[in-house]
């Protein structure tokens, strides 16, 4: 998924996404986290709690193929 795409998909800038990745230290709002997260979960992705292990990420087995995303 592209900056591009995740920020249509989550209503944001793409300009949000690039600093967030960047990690510039701007802190994002709750509403854009969670329409960060929302939008990464629709496209697949599985957001993993800290469980011992760390938190991570990982890619849903059912998830919908790219075409019904993007």
């Amino acid at each position: 998924m592209s900056q591009e795409q995740l920020a249509e998909a989550a209503e944001v800038g793409e300009k949000t996404i690039a600093d967030f990745e960047r990690e510039s230290g701007r802190q994002l709002h709750i509403r854009t986290l969670r329409a960060l997260r929302a939008a990464l979960e629709a496209a697949g992705v599985e957001i993993i709690p800290e469980n011992g292990g760390g938190e991570g990420v990982r890619l849903k087995k059912d998830r919908p193929k790219e075409a019904d995303v993007i």
